[in-house]
């Protein structure tokens, strides 16, 4: 009852757009049917009007339908399109909240923490908006502020989407394939990053730090005494979005050079230093005017293991050079396995995946939608693929954008193929760093120290015929168990054929003793061969249904 009205826009929200199965399923049909401003048949509502809808339901809806405009995997090309407005295009809020919020924050007066502050905010997004502001030292900024109330407000509709998503989960195909509240946690866990602005402070200065040898790109640094959980105060970057560039100022920029070395710098981020930008959207992007690309925003990363940028690694170089064998192989190895798993099916599929983007021509392929179509059709075959290569599709898919306005001419696959081997250069020369050589050399001298005394050790034993040799089978207890079934089965079956043969020798021998006129010996062997044999096909039949039932499907 507490999420009713919730429950409500979402059924409403549902119903406008095509899906009224789902609206039936949780069992909200009759708000449907008791609200006058829900559309009297499902679907047929523009892409344009969902946009609306999300950001008239707050800024959970909002970062939500931010985050589907770049899944091509879960939404059509049409919705993608209107709801990629959702990134810059926000209502902002009043300037009176957000001189409240800065001055509990800071716990100072706006006046006295900054010379000038412009009320007129720069950018408005789902989770806050930024201020132009220039500091008592004359360094002008960009005050990043938070909503207010947020926290509490995605808290409950974040209840409600996961409450949703796990009847998807339970009575959907959809549901299940996608996995929808693996999904939806995922997403927690990202507004619960964005939310902390001292978080996106240390992204900040780690991306500067791992980006230093990339002349060409720029991350604005955190003023750390103006920033606290609620409020960012960073360095302000003189440029302009990449999507507001003229024809001429393209002309002028070195754009072949720019995106050359963007995508390197990407590259290296998820492939070497384990920490990557995981919103590269053209707006979160900036050409300063010394024609360098600034970087903004933060909140949103992604993290990557060793043997995760390994597997990676080696799909980015599958897929850039058209081979889905290896790219499906790789997947595989690499993913959860569901129990309708079809490895055919997939194996198919992804050749074909790669094939049709081959025949388009190498330099046209777009890797990171690729990537999300692999992830597609793996979790149609029952195979789900690890986060992370979903979050790599969509950030070489917004990469691939940001290159197309740099360079048309820019092909993304050559760049690939051309960092790779700087890429396995880099790795290795992380992995052999100072730390990880002193672990090798004590581990080192660990096994040189033990050495001769092991070796003693098993010479002795082989001079006093000591050495024994144990081996381990894997089930060998069920193997065994199973031998001994078969060999009482076989014992069993021998008994009863030698009853039944000197029953019938005996049927020879006349006796006084008879039973319904023949030898009594006799007769009394057949029965026990006939009780025998019965209750070995009963046991045998009793014994084969619990092991079926046992087994794990």
């Amino acid at each position: 009852m507490q999420h009713l009205q919730r429950y409500q826009q979402l059924a409403r929200l549902l119903w406008k757009y095509g899906r009224a199965d789902v609206v039936v399923g949780i069992g909200m049909e009759d708000a449907i049917e008791g609200d006058e401003s829900a559309p009297p048949h499902p679907g047929g509502a523009s892409p344009e009007e969902l946009a609306d809808d999300l950001e008239a339901m707050g800024p959970t809806y909002i970062k939500l339908g931010q985050v589907l405009s770049s899944r091509p995997d879960l939404v059509p090309a049409s919705y993608i399109a209107a709801l990629s407005r959702l990134h810059d295009g926000v209502k902002p809020f009043p300037f009176e909240e957000v001189e409240e919020i800065v001055t509990r924050e800071l716990g100072v007066r706006l006046s006295k923490a900054f010379s000038d502050f412009d009320e007129v905010p720069l950018a408005a997004a789902s989770l806050g908006q930024v201020h132009a502001a220039t500091l008592r030292d004359g360094r002008p900024v960009v005050v990043k502020v938070q909503r207010p109330a947020i926290e509490k407000q995605m808290a409950e509709d974040m209840e409600v989407l996961g409450e949703i998503a796990e009847w998807l989960d339970a009575h959907t195909d959809f549901g299940r394939r996608h996995r929808l509240q693996l999904i939806i946690e995922e997403f927690r866990l990202v507004l619960k990053q964005e939310l902390d602005y001292e978080l996106e402070a240390n992204n900040l200065r780690t991306m500067a730090n791992n980006l230093a040898g990339f002349k060409r790109l720029f991350v604005p640094q955190p003023i750390a005494s103006y920033s606290t959980r609620r409020v960012l105060t960073m360095e302000h970057v003189r440029g302009r979005k990449l999507t507001a560039l003229g024809p001429l100022t393209s002309l002028e920029m070195p754009g072949g050079e720019l995106a050359e070395e963007l995508f390197s710098a990407y590259l290296k981020q998820v492939l070497v230093d384990g920490l990557f930008h995981a919103d590269p959207h053209p707006g979160n992007v900036f050409l300063t005017g010394d024609h360098r690309i600034a970087l903004l925003d933060f909140g949103m990363v992604g993290t990557t293991t060793p043997e995760m940028q390994e597997n990676l690694l080696k799909i980015l170089i599958a897929v850039s050079e058209g081979k889905g064998e290896d790219a499906a192989t790789v997947v595989i190895s690499m993913s959860q396995v569901a129990e309708e798993f079809d490895e055919t099916s997939l194996r198919r599929r992804i050749g074909e995946l790669v094939i049709e983007q081959r025949d388009v021509a190498l330099g046209r392929i777009n890797v990171g939608r690729t990537l999300l179509e692999v992830s597609e059709s793996a979790a149609r075959d029952g195979l789900y693929v690890p986060s992370e290569l979903t979050l790599l599709g969509k950030t070489l898919m917004q990469l691939d954008q940001i290159g197309k306005i740099l360079d048309p001419q820019f092909d993304p696959n050559a760049a690939i193929r051309r960092n790779a081997t700087e890429i396995l250069a880099q790795r290795m020369r992380k992995q052999a760093s100072q730390g990880s050589m002193l672990n090798s050399i004590i581990e080192l001298r660990d096994f040189v120290t033990a050495l001769p005394s092991r070796l003693n050790r098993i010479m002795d034993g082989v001079a006093n015929s000591e050495l024994e040799l144990k081996v381990r089978a894997v089930d060998a207890g069920l193997v065994m168990e199973g031998l001994q079934k078969i060999a009482n089965r076989i014992a069993a079956g021998v008994i009863l054929a030698a009853l039944i043969i000197g029953a019938s020798l005996l049927m020879q021998v006349q006796t006084s003793f008879t039973l319904w006129g023949y030898p009594g010996l006799a007769i009394l062997c057949f029965l026990a061969a006939a009780a025998g044999g019965f209750w070995l096909v009963i046991g045998i039949f009793i014994q084969d249904h619990k092991d079926r039932s046992n087994t794990p499907r």
